[in-house]
C-alpha cells in the first residue's frame, strides 16, 4: 500500500491488515558522471514498491534528503545538517505511530556513515519513548549482504559501481548516460579533508563497467524479496 497513491478510508482498512510500514530514504547525490542525483531515491523506492506487491506493507513517500558528508562537494549534491535530518526522522516516525503503524522498517539507497548513524540513533531513542514502536534500520548495501549472494562480482563495490549502474539500467534505462571509470576514494585515514572531491574526483566507487541490465533484474527481485523477509522477522520479533 503506497501511501500517496491511497485514500484516508484505504489508509484505515489497511491498519486491519497491517501495522508495518517501509520508510524508504536517499539523497540528492552525485553518482558519477553517468547515474542521475535521483539514484539512491529511485532505487530504494523502487524496491519498497515492489516488496509492497509481495506482500502487505504500507510504504511512506521516499525521504529525498539527507547527510552527504564525502560527496558535499561534489557538483548536484544537496546536503542537510545532522539535527535537521534528525528532526524530520522523528517527526515521520511520530505521525506514523499516532495514526497506528506500530513497526518501521527504516531503510536509505543512501549508505553513508553519518546518515545512517543518525536514522539508528534517532530510531534507537524512539523506541524509549514509544512502547509499542519495533524498527529496523538498514541500508541498501546491508540489505544486499542478505540477498545479493552469487550476483556481485565485485564485493569492494559500494557507490555508482556494479550494483547501482545495473538496478538502474533496469529501472530507468534512459537516465544512464554511458558508464565510467573504476574508481576508489583516497581519503587519508584517521585525518579530516575540506576539498572532499580532491580525494574522489569522479564520485564513483566500484566498477560501472561489470553493470547489466540483466544483473540490475535480478539484483532489484532479490532485494524486494530480501526486504519482504526483514519486515516478516520484525513482525514476528519479541524483544
Amino acid at each position: 500500500m503506497i501511501l500517496e497513491n491511497i485514500t484516508m478510508p484505504l489508509f484505515e482498512e489497511g491498519l486491519k491488515k497491517t501495522k508495518s510500514v517501509i520508510i524508504p530514504f536517499g539523497a540528492i547525490e552525485e553518482h558519477g558522471a553517468h547515474l542521475p542525483l535521483g539514484t539512491d531515491i529511485i532505487h530504494m523506492y523502487e524496491i519498497s514498491k515492489k516488496a509492497s506487491e509481495l506482500y502487505t506493507v504500507f510504504v511512506a513517500p521516499p525521504v529525498y534528503f539527507g547527510m552527504c558528508r564525502s560527496t558535499v562537494h561534489h557538483p548536484g549534491t544537496i546536503s542537510i545538517k545532522g539535527d535537521t535530518f534528525r528532526a524530520l526522522v522523528r517527526d515521520i516516525i511520530t505521525s506514523l505511530y499516532n495514526h497506528g503503524l506500530r513497526n518501521f522498517v527504516l531503510i536509505s539507497g543512501h549508505a553513508g556513515g553519518t546518515h545512517m548513524s543518525s536514522i539508528l540513533e534517532t530510531a534507537d531513542a524512539m523506541m524509549e519513548e514509544l512502547p509499542e514502536m519495533k524498527a529496523s534500520v538498514l541500508s541498501i548495501l546491508n540489505l544486499g549482504l542478505a540477498s545479493w549472494d552469487g550476483l556481485v562480482e565485485n564485493l569492494k563495490d559500494s557507490h555508482a559501481g556494479e550494483v547501482e549502474t545495473s538496478v538502474m539500467m533496469h529501472l530507468r534505462p534512459e537516465h544512464v548516460i554511458g558508464s565510467a571509470p573504476d574508481e576508489y576514494p583516497s581519503f587519508p585515514p584517521n585525518i579530516l579533508v575540506r576539498d572532499k572531491r580532491r580525494f574522489w574526483p569522479g564520485g564513483v566507487w566500484g566498477t560501472p563497467s561489470l553493470a547489466s541490465r540483466e544483473k540490475g533484474e535480478k539484483l532489484f527481485n532479490a532485494s524486494a524479496r530480501g526486504l519482504v523477509k526483514l519486515v516478516k522477522d520484525l513482525e514476528m520479533w519479541e524483544g
